[in-house]
């Protein structure tokens, strides 16, 4: 049995990847979260006894360290973070916290002999675009805003466990990833919510700012293939899509497919936090997945089917 723990596990990317993981009964899934912005309906279902979940905080070492203590992992993907643009851009100091559970995991992870940790960083890290498209080893990483400063700080902290301490590792930076189980604070949920229920659709801005937009499947697809081929250690994988969509766009394409009588409402632009573009180069990812990624038109009709 390979035992693997995953943080942050009752989010959106974490609670996919924890029902991914716990459909292979050779593995034994523990997911922490402090159900700050994760929830319980998120967490996976195992029909072999194979997960456990505990909640708590990574930030906190005497809680997490106890349950290190009960499991000797073999892998942990590190997930839990303070996320979303406002709520970041709100609460600097907690996501500046998110630094001392990054310092917990990695010690913790060195003491206990894990082999291989896997970490959720944030197309955040590249701040505003000066390459196109954002490759991983030649673009820099300009953001000045916390939330992508303490991913490079992790960025940095598990490159420096690696020389030291030979504990090899996995970073995954991810460009907006959606699906039916995302928080609807978040741009794909938010618009899709609003436009089902006949509400303005708000837009900071005059919506021309890009993003690309990956489906939950394509997410954890790639990253489990990463895990169980023992595919870029010790290297940083960018997890998107690569088609470019103006927000504006994304608001049009959603009232289109939901036939919803929503108007699009421009509010003041964000003063910081809201980058004119987003493009990932993704050349690893689709050498994974060996196929086409999903379409956000395709995506939004499969989050249509599960409201």
């Amino acid at each position: 049995m390979v035992n693997i723990l995953i943080t942050g596990g009752a989010g959106n990317v974490g609670g996919a990847l924890a029902q991914a993981l716990v459909n292979n009964p050779k593995y034994f899934v523990v997911v922490v979260d402090n159900l700050l912005t994760g929830s319980l309906e998120k967490l996976p279902q195992s029909a072999d006894n194979n997960f456990k979940f505990i909640q708590c905080d990574v930030n906190n070492y005497e809680s997490i360290e106890k349950v290190f203590k009960i499991y000797k992992f073999d892998f942990v993907f590190h997930y839990a973070a303070l996320v979303g643009v406002k709520r970041t851009l709100d609460n600097p100091i907690d996501v500046l916290n998110d630094i001392e559970g990054i310092k917990n995991i990695l010690s913790l992870s060195k003491e206990s002999q894990i082999k291989r940790i896997f970490f959720s960083s944030s197309s955040e890290v590249y701040g505003e675009p000066v390459e196109f498209p954002q490759n991983e080893h030649t673009t820099p990483l300009n953001s000045r805003l916390p939330y992508a400063i303490v991913k490079n700080v992790a960025e940095a902290f598990l490159k420096s466990y690696q020389k030291i301490y030979g504990l090899d590792y996995t970073i995954f930076r991810f460009f907006n990833t959606y699906g039916p189980n995302q928080s609807p604070d978040f741009v794909v949920s938010k618009f899709l919510h609003s436009a089902l229920k006949g509400e303005n659709i708000t837009i900071y801005g005059n919506g021309s700012q890009t993003r690309t937009f990956c489906y939950i499947d394509d997410n954890i697809e790639a990253t489990v293939r990463i895990f169980e081929n023992n595919l870029y250690i010790n290297d940083i994988v960018n997890i998107g899509n690569d088609i470019e969509m103006p927000v504006l766009d994304l608001a049009k394409l959603i009232i289109n497919i939901t036939k919803s009588d929503s108007k699009i409402l421009h509010l003041p632009a964000l003063i910081e936090g809201d980058m004119t573009r987003r493009q990932p180069d993704n050349t690893k990812m689709k050498s994974i997945l060996n196929r086409e990624l999903i379409t956000i038109e395709e995506g939004i009709l499969k989050m249509l089917v599960k409201v």
